[in-house]
């Protein structure tokens, strides 16, 4: 008899599948190894290790493992085994950027890997999402996912905006994956730094706020009120006017005009004075009352 093969164990990461053992002790050479998985029976491994990632990740399986060494040969070592359970979820790829007062996460994967192929691993669970771990630098170890200081937000998408973060901070970022139908957690990616910026906010506030004065001054600039209507406006009504007293009108200068008729003119020089100022036709005079060339003459 030959020693079973020692330290026999399966280590699967993303699906990708490996059976690995120690060498049994034995003190002669020329051992082999054979697998037996399902139908598939694998024999004449020299290599302490033989690859299972061609099985279906939804199995349940028994892996069977022996030493042989010409015709003498090892009791079977069995391995239960379950790709979707008992694989390891590796970490995420994650892309950090600081922008307006908050932190900005993307991140994607990790993929399937096949003999041949990658494909996204989450489209063999049924439930997936994404928890992302943040904290102030130099605040807790980073291993110390469940510490008082490590922030915590679960998503379900490949993006998330870390808000209402202190400005000019440094804070640090690690991303996982979690399957909640198998209270699974993946591999935590690697620990990712920025600095956030003022807040976007509050910037853009006193932004609009100077453009509105300024917009104000330049096409509606406040009225200021003379400062001398100011002066006249604030004393008692009996005070003396500050304006100076308007100019008299002028006197107009001018000289008398008096209009003669033809008949007063005719009048006077018969009498030899001076006509009167209210006119009187000839014919009147001469026909007139005959006592009023006695009139006259007196």
């Amino acid at each position: 008899m030959i020693p079973e093969p020692r330290n026999a164990r399966i280590t699967s990461v993303n699906l990708h599948s490996t059976l690995q053992w120690d060498p049994p002790r034995f003190p002669e050479g020329n051992i082999t190894y054979t697998v037996q998985y399902k139908r598939t029976l694998r024999t004449g491994l020299r290599l302490p290790e033989c690859e299972l990632s061609s099985l279906s990740a939804y199995g349940d399986y028994v892996v069977q493992l022996r030493a042989e060494a010409g015709p003498l040969h090892s009791a079977w070592l069995s391995l239960r085994f379950k790709p979707m359970d008992n694989t390891t979820i590796g970490p995420p790829e994650v892309r950090l950027k600081s922008e307006s007062g908050a932190l900005h996460v993307d991140f994607w994967g990790p993929l399937a890997e096949g003999r041949h192929d990658r494909w996204p691993l989450k489209q063999f669970y049924g439930s997936w999402k994404y928890r992302i771990l943040y904290w102030r630098e130099g605040s807790t170890d980073t291993q110390l996912a469940s510490a008082s200081q490590v922030a915590q937000v679960d998503t379900q998408h490949s993006s998330e905006i870390l808000s209402q973060l202190e400005p000019w901070t440094v804070y640090c970022v690690q991303v996982q994956a979690v399957i909640p139908e198998l209270n699974k957690t993946g591999q935590l990616s690697r620990e990712l730094c920025e600095q956030t910026t003022h807040n976007a906010v509050t910037v853009c506030f006193f932004c609009s706020f100077y453009l509105y004065r300024l917009t104000k001054h330049v096409f509606y600039p406040s009225y200021i009120f003379p400062q001398h209507l100011k002066e006249f406006l604030s004393k008692p009504p009996s005070a003396s006017q500050p304006f100076p007293a308007l100019p008299q009108e002028e006197l107009l200068v001018y000289d008398r005009l008096t209009v003669i008729s033809q008949e007063s003119q005719s009048l006077s020089e018969g009498s030899g004075e001076e006509p009167s100022g209210t006119p009187e036709h000839p014919e009147d005079s001469a026909q007139g009352d005959p006592n009023s060339g006695e009139e006259n003459r007196n």
